[in-house]
């Protein structure tokens, strides 16, 4: 009879284990929902500063320069700038655009001081990466280009894009100090960030410009929902369950 009673009385033990485990549980959604929200915060912010640098009128290369000198920030600024582009030096970024697969053709400007600027020119399909087949795009002389600026990268975005073929000359993430090595131009005399071309059409239609994106997808506010949802979900099952117990145990100790 003890043995039994003992094993009724293990059977009866309050669950903690199964109570820290949800309340864990719980903790970390909470987290996800609240790490949602700050970055929500931050999204609005960006997206804010994007619209108010974009509908700005457009700025000198040397002002722009000024700004990257001194805050490292440029990103989405109007610029104008002007040179001759060295259409030998392209280098292919592979992109999407439209639902069709290719590349943005990032070219050297050569300015009038002999520096070097990198300017997306816009997209070619797969089958146009050849300059040989879009032979009206590459304007020779001096040219003016109005577009966006945009920051270079300090790294690989993510571990999961595959290593920049500087062989094949196709790049997975702007890598600027590769982008320049590949095509010969001089580190000393390349601008440290990009041109993104404006609307312009180039002759023969290709590459196309206007390809930056601006309208970022801000979707923190339904992950944030989501994570706090399945939060109190949780919650109400754990609670729901403790009740229950409870109320067996009561039931056992009435028998």
């Amino acid at each position: 009879m003890g043995q039994v009673s003992g094993n009724a009385i293990r059977r009866d033990r309050f669950p903690w284990a199964a109570v820290i485990l949800g309340l864990a549980g719980i903790a970390v959604l909470v987290g996800l929902g609240t790490w949602q929200v700050n970055r929500l915060a931050w999204k609005e912010a960006l997206l804010a500063a994007i619209d108010q640098r974009t509908h700005t009128a457009p700025r000198t290369l040397a002002e722009v320069e000024l700004q990257f000198t001194q805050f490292g920030d440029v990103d989405y600024e109007p610029v104008t700038v002007s040179g001759a582009f060295d259409h030998a030096g392209e280098r292919h970024f592979l992109a999407t655009y439209d639902g069709q697969s290719g590349f943005y053709v990032y070219t050297p400007l050569t300015l009038a001081d002999g520096r070097s600027i990198f300017v997306n020119r816009g997209f070619v399909p797969y089958d146009n990466v050849d300059p040989a087949t879009r032979q009206a795009g590459d304007i020779a002389g001096i040219v003016t280009v109005s577009g966006l600026a945009r920051n270079p990268l300090a790294e690989k975005p993510s571990s999961m894009l595959p290593d920049n073929d500087l062989a094949k000359n196709i790049f997975y993430w702007k890598d600027l100090a590769a982008m320049a090595k590949s095509a010969s131009v001089d580190p000393a005399k390349l601008l440290p960030f990009f041109v993104d071309a404006g609307p312009a059409k180039n002759p023969g239609g290709l590459p196309i410009g206007d390809v930056t994106i601006i309208d970022l997808p801000n979707s923190h506010l339904q992950y944030a929902v989501t994570w706090y949802g399945l939060a109190v979900g949780l919650a109400g099952v754990l609670g729901v369950w403790l009740w229950r117990r409870r109320a067996d145990m009561r039931g056992k100790g009435r028998a």
